[in-house]
């Protein structure tokens, strides 16, 4: 079978897994969290994690996890958070395995969440650490739109530039990005205890993913993708 064959036997999977979670979209969840910059570790251990986000593609109904939220419950102050971050981190990661375990039989739609630095491993992990026992979610049960956007329109669909590609579609688009920070600019958040901030745009990018993913199935989203880039 020929390359382009093959290419397009994988345009038409990756299609028809679109459709399928677009048809039982109560059942289908999109997740983004925010983390300390990896590139700023020194020690090898893994990013400290500020906030994640989960919006129920059907209903759009969403709910979060975030320090600041636990701090607030703790009645810790957003300045003593550096101190007690450990504790806290815990706190929220534990409501978090909390709501995904009841949620085995959903679909997880995410943006490029897929390994130790950045992922479901690296939070799994980073609740390991801290003394808990995560809840795994099954390789099947994830859908990465990141991954499969490159399938359908090629990897030069969309410039990474500065921003990366989800901002960059975003503009092209022209789907509000109002509150989303690049990565340089979360990492300086995180480093100036701008916990808030950072939750702001873990929100923010969830719904953009859920707004492109539907674009996509709908076949309105504009990409920088020539027909011979895609075909």
């Amino acid at each position: 079978m020929s390359k382009e064959l093959l290419r397009i036997n994988k345009r038409k999977l990756t299609e028809s897994k679109m459709h399928a979670l677009y048809e039982d979209d109560n059942n289908v969840l999109l997740i983004h969290y925010s983390c300390e910059s990896f590139y700023n570790i020194k020690d090898g251990r893994t990013p400290r994690i500020t906030s994640i986000a989960i919006r129920n593609l059907g209903n759009s109904q969403t709910v979060s996890f975030s320090i600041h939220k636990v701090a607030e419950k703790q009645k810790v102050n957003l300045n003593q958070i550096e101190e007690k971050y450990d504790e806290l981190e815990k706190k929220m990661l534990k409501q978090y395995f909390d709501y995904i375990n009841k949620k085995e039989n959903f679909i997880f739609i995410h943006w490029n969440m897929r390994d130790i630095n950045y992922g479901f491993n690296a939070i799994e992990h980073r609740y390991e650490v801290l003394g808990g026992k995560p809840i795994i979610i099954l390789d099947e049960k994830k859908f990465d739109l990141a991954s499969e956007i490159i399938t359908l329109y090629g990897v030069k669909y969309i410039n990474h530039g500065d921003n990366g590609r989800l901002l960059n579609l975003l503009t092209l688009n022209n789907i509000t990005n109002k509150d989303i920070l690049n990565g340089k600019d979360e990492a300086n958040a995180f480093k100036n205890q701008e916990y808030i901030k950072l939750h702001q745009s873990t929100l923010r990018k969830v719904d953009s993913i859920s707004n492109v993913f539907k674009r996509l199935v709908e076949g309105t989203l504009k990409t920088d993708s020539s027909w011979f880039m895609r075909y």
